[in-house]
């Protein structure tokens, strides 16, 4: 483990979704003592998108997002934030959103999207499908290029980028220019050597995720847009980004979908944190972490301005 990350692990929550009301408050608590970078040079707005007509989404209402507006853009990043698809929403994403906003020089779309387990899949995955097609058909009024259009999230919203990616394929959705999957949640079977072998790991447990997946997949079982890593084909996809910590059970399915992605002609910048965790990054003090949010802004902007 990172020293610097080593020092924090007694005040790293245990956790636990038994109870996802209370999961959900304590999840907000800590989010709510994040530093907020300088939003002077932002416009921050929110928004409801209105729900699709064609999907299980119609009978939901809009679908909140946060927009963060930077004074110069390269383009735009529709951007989900994690918690095991039970926790979180745009006010406890808000400090990432904004940072990678200033940072990537992107306009960011925060997605609100539903959580489980009183709205289990698929209603996460079309309320980003929802909202990836309101940004390019809206392109024009939010001031970004259509064709420099990415998707991204930390853990469960990394899944719902990467899941959107293989929708927006065999749906001929929106282009999607790239994909930054950073720490996801992509397997449901738990099957990898590190998904066996690092069960009391800090904050993503063994017993976490399988309680998350219990209440993203509810009675249905995991389809590819569920669980990514099911998918047999992984062509045509955009390129990506993927991060991945050394002490997480996701470790090596992350690992393992980048081979396939490269295996299938697809680019890939792979980069594994030596001495991390999963989440471990909001320690914003540790050089490792200031090295990792470096690097996830950094490839945006090399992907956006190619």
């Amino acid at each position: 483990m990172d020293p610097e990350l080593e020092a924090f692990l007694p005040f790293v929550p245990q956790g636990d979704l038994s109870d996802p009301l209370a999961s959900r408050r304590a999840y907000a608590e800590v989010a709510s003592a994040r530093p907020l970078p300088d939003l002077s040079d932002l416009e921050v707005e929110d928004r409801t998108v209105p729900a699709a007509s064609d999907t299980a989404a119609s009978t939901a209402p809009g679908v909140p997002v946060r927009l963060y507006r930077p004074r110069r853009t390269r383009g735009a990043l529709v951007w989900m934030h994690g918690g095991g698809w039970a926790m979180g929403d745009v006010d406890t994403e808000h400090p990432w959103a904004a940072r990678i906003a200033l940072d990537a020089d992107l306009v960011v779309i925060s997605v609100g999207y539903r959580l489980a387990p009183e709205a289990p899949f698929p209603a996460a995955m079309d309320d980003v499908y929802t909202v990836l097609n309101w940004a390019a058909e809206n392109a024009a009024e939010l001031g970004i290029d259509p064709d420099r259009i990415a998707v991204g999230g930390h853990s469960a919203g990394a899944n719902l980028a990467a899941a959107v990616s293989l929708r927006a394929r065999d749906e001929q959705g929106p282009p999607i220019r790239f994909q930054l999957l950073n720490e996801p949640s992509l397997d449901d079977r738990q099957e990898s050597w590190s998904a066996r072998n690092f069960t009391d790991t800090p904050w993503a447990t063994r017993k976490l995720l399988t309680q998350a997946w219990q209440l993203y997949l509810g009675a249905v079982p995991a389809t590819v847009y569920a669980a990514p890593a099911r998918a047999t084909d992984l062509s045509g996809l955009p390129p990506a980004y993927i991060a991945t910590a050394e002490f997480d059970p996701s470790r090596d399915e992350q690992i393992d979908y980048a081979l396939r992605l490269l295996q299938a002609g697809v680019s890939v910048e792979l980069h594994q944190w030596p001495g991390t965790f999963h989440g471990s990054q909001a320690v914003l003090s540790a050089e490792v972490s200031q090295r990792q949010v470096a690097e996830l802004t950094g490839a945006l902007r090399r992907a956006m301005a190619a």
